[in-house]
């Protein structure tokens, strides 16, 4: 399984500077990141490579966060690569809250973070088109 760490910050400058700092001071790895912003807040969604270490460390900051599971999907890294499975969606009415990339790029793959409703809809629609997500340990995180 992999943890998204999601922190709800203030709409104010310095905030991504600040965290990443205390992330990097204390040997933790951002493998993506992905912001949504109103005007008074932000939230701060983001893969690292040890989510029970990070929300530890950032909690102990004064940050208010949460954890969320969520699925990665590997893609071939060629045009296109991520057509099918959307194409794989589309054809199971499975709507995407969200999505967005990792920094990891491993052997021609990228990988695709959703945050769907339906998990496990999902995941049995991927198996169906011989596809499987992510694992954790394939993407080095804890």
């Amino acid at each position: 399984m992999v943890y998204q760490i999601s922190v709800f910050l203030e709409n104010r400058a310095g905030q991504l500077a600040e965290i990443s700092g205390i992330l990097a001071k204390n040997d933790i790895d951002l493998r993506a990141i992905s912001i949504a912003e109103t005007a008074d807040y932000g939230v701060l969604r983001m893969i690292v490579d040890d989510a029970q270490k990070a929300t530890g460390i950032l909690m102990e900051h004064g940050y208010l966060m949460s954890m969320t599971p969520v699925l990665v999907v590997s893609v071939p890294d060629v045009p296109g690569g991520i057509a099918p499975v959307l194409a794989a969606m589309a054809e199971g009415n499975i709507d995407i809250e969200y999505m967005y990339s990792l920094f990891t790029h491993i052997a021609g793959k990228a990988y695709i973070v959703f945050r769907v409703a339906e998990a496990e809809k999902f995941i049995n629609l991927l198996s169906t088109h011989g596809i499987t997500p992510a694992t954790s340990e394939e993407l080095g995180i804890q």
